[in-house]
């Protein structure tokens, strides 16, 4: 029994979403809701990409990892989140919230890496499409992809492993609905100072330093496309680039003003906000941005429901 209480007493408590809101009930319900749906986006997705031979192409195989990332993102957040909320438990074992906070990071960096990879692929799809098949090979996307998600895990341990090892005094509770590295440097008894500079240091070389790649690339993109004599070609490439971009724009927003805003700024409220646009509300987004207005993928799934229902 006492080892039992001691464990409990090396939890963490998460004090959950807007602690303290009226109506959280209907706020649960519209997460999950967001959950379902995200979940059955994404895999549809993921699932037309691999039977459909029509999108046997390098932007689709980049567009079905990021699916994946998606898929596993908000996996990692809101069961925990609403298991938490049903139970009314809301301790979290020291492993278990390394580990979190461990898939959360992988599969944020993860993503970043991905985007900007993905604008690169958009650029030579309409700077150079002579050359595309060649540059953009199997061999190419499987490196791209491998990279996003190596790149993702190792810089997410780091960080995992560095914010792990504070010692923790006083309160354990956490103002949040999940184990994130901010969250918990402002429960460590050390000065935390120079690891929070090296957070900023890694949110330039993750996202503003990737975000003005993405923005470079489609600045030569757009000059292509407006020396485009094809207004089909011309309204394609921008419909194409018009979707990547507001992805961009879902990632790179929140992401920026969460590790980058001065932590004098930082507020819980705020922070719950921008991490429910980010991990929750984007990868519903995601797949309904790139299917709905995608002719192909359309396609795509009359073609399968056809076939499931004949």
């Amino acid at each position: 029994m006492e080892k039992r209480n001691e464990s409990l007493n090396m939890d963490f408590i998460l004090l959950g979403l807007f602690p303290g809101m009226k109506h959280i009930n209907f706020l649960v319900s519209v997460i999950l809701l967001i959950y379902t749906v995200a979940l059955t986006a994404n895999s549809i997705l993921i699932l037309l990409i691999w039977v459909d031979s029509h999108l046997h192409t390098p932007m689709y195989f980049l567009l079905s990892q990021l699916a994946l990332m998606d898929l596993t993102l908000i996996s990692s957040t809101v069961p925990k989140m609403a298991t938490d909320f049903f139970s009314g438990r809301r301790n979290i074992s020291q492993m278990a919230c390394g580990t979190q906070i461990f898939f959360f990071l992988t599969l944020g960096i993860a993503e970043c890496i991905l985007i900007t990879l993905m604008s690169y692929d958009r650029y030579v799809a309409i700077c150079n499409p002579l050359r595309y098949a060649l540059i953009m090979n199997q061999r190419v996307c499987l490196q791209m992809a491998a990279f996003s998600w190596a790149g993702g895990a190792l810089t997410s341990l780091a960080h995992t492993a560095y914010a792990m090892h504070f010692p923790m005094c006083g309160s354990r509770e956490i103002s949040h609905f999940l184990c994130e590295v901010m969250a918990i440097l402002k429960l460590a008894c050390e000065d935390t100072s120079a690891y929070e500079k090296a957070v900023v240091v890694t949110s330039i070389v993750v996202l503003f330093i990737p975000l003005s790649l993405i923005l470079s690339s489609y600045v030569l993109i757009f000059l292509a496309v407006l020396r485009m004599n094809s207004p089909e070609g011309r309204n394609k490439a921008l419909a194409t680039c018009s979707s990547h971009l507001t992805v961009v724009s879902l990632y790179f927003g929140p992401a920026l003003l969460v590790y980058m805003r001065p932590s004098s700024y930082h507020s819980p409220k705020l922070d719950h906000i921008l991490f429910m646009l980010g991990a929750i509300l984007t990868p519903m987004m995601n797949p309904l941005i790139y299917s709905l207005r995608n002719k192909e993928v359309v396609n795509a799934l009359k073609n399968v429901v056809g076939c499931y229902l004949t």
